[in-house]
């Protein structure tokens, strides 16, 4: 069917920009600017100026730009493309390029009835709230305070909304006197694509503070590791000569502890011979004794036997002699 009206040449020149964008950037990006104030969108364009090409066109623009690029790969984006997006342009890798986004957010203020990110908390310190109604206030949400130098001071650290919690107007208001922001707004990256490579990135998902905590434990669990096996680094050279120094220590130790049990051993050995020597010369000197007395004459021997001969033959001439006189 042809057109009656012709397209105007706004458009055609809109569609051969983002053409030429398309066709000479590396990366390009849907991001959602759901409800992003005009001022945080004029401030986030700024941060980027240098890095990226921000393009708002209507929805049958683009997918007539990505159309006519002659790229077949690319159409897959048409897909991605919602309500509230923009698109953006850059030479910049893609994960590269959402994490400029992510880090470019704005903060700003919560208002009643919103719900918590996070945990929300007042943290104990001096503020610039003078006395007055503040302080009840302050009181009403269990906030500890005390005056000094003609200012509140929060005595206390204290959470005021709980993760997931509705925010009530008196929190929303002591965090707006107090200039706390829970809320970021910003770009949120939705998907991407590289042009150079033909691959499409979906559901971009950038923590840098997380994959930065699991990188050092990936490193703590590799360098000791590393040490355990001995492998030489520029990481693990220092670790490794303190584990040497260690089991150098652990050998000593064991060492001193060998050759006291040695000299141990050698001295009771030593007590052992001394005592059996000594044993044995006592056996041999009570054994002597023992022949000694057998060899010789018991005592009192000479007394239980009686006279001897000569006494014995005296005894018997007087007796004789006795019996002759009486027969005379």
């Amino acid at each position: 069917m042809k057109r009656e009206n012709p397209i105007p040449e706004t458009k055609i020149k809109s569609v051969k920009e983002l053409v030429n964008l398309i066709k000479n950037k590396k990366t390009i990006l849907v991001a959602s600017i759901k409800n992003i104030p005009a001022s945080q969108f004029q401030e986030i364009g700024k941060k980027l100026r240098n890095k990226a090409i921000i393009k708002v066109p209507k929805k049958n623009l683009i997918f007539r730009a990505l159309d006519s690029s002659e790229n077949e790969a690319i159409k897959k984006l048409k897909e991605q493309i919602k309500d509230s997006v923009a698109i953006l342009f850059s030479d910049l890798d893609s994960f590269e390029l959402a994490s400029e986004l992510i880090e470019n957010k704005s903060l700003i203020k919560a208002k009643a009835g919103q719900e918590a990110p996070e945990d929300i908390e007042v943290h104990e310190g001096p503020t610039e709230l003078v006395p007055g109604p503040a302080i009840s206030e302050l009181g009403s949400l269990g906030i500890q305070i005390e005056i000094e130098k003609g200012k509140i001071n929060i005595k206390k650290s204290k959470i005021i909304v709980k993760k997931g919690g509705e925010i009530s107007d008196a929190a929303a208001g002591i965090m707006n006197k107090l200039g706390i922001k829970p809320f970021s707004i910003g770009f949120v990256p939705l998907s991407a694509f590289d042009t150079e490579q033909g691959k499409l990135y979906l559901e971009i998902k950038i923590d840098k503070a997380e994959t930065v905590k699991e990188l050092k434990n990936c490193f703590g669990k590799a360098l000791a590791l590393a040490v355990e096996l001995d492998y030489f680094s520029e990481d693990t050279i220092s670790l490794l000569i303190t584990k040497a120094h260690s089991h150098e220590k652990s050998l000593d130790k064991f060492a001193e502890a060998e050759e006291q049990k040695g000299e141990t051993i050698a001295a009771n050995a030593d007590n052992r011979d001394t005592n059996n020597g000594e044993k044995t010369d006592k056996q041999n000197s009570q054994g002597g004794g023992l022949t000694n007395l057998e060899n010789s004459e018991p005592l009192g021997k000479a007394n239980v036997s009686g006279p001897s001969d000569s006494e014995a033959d005296n005894q018997e001439n007087q007796t004789q002699e006795i019996k002759s006189e009486e027969n005379k």
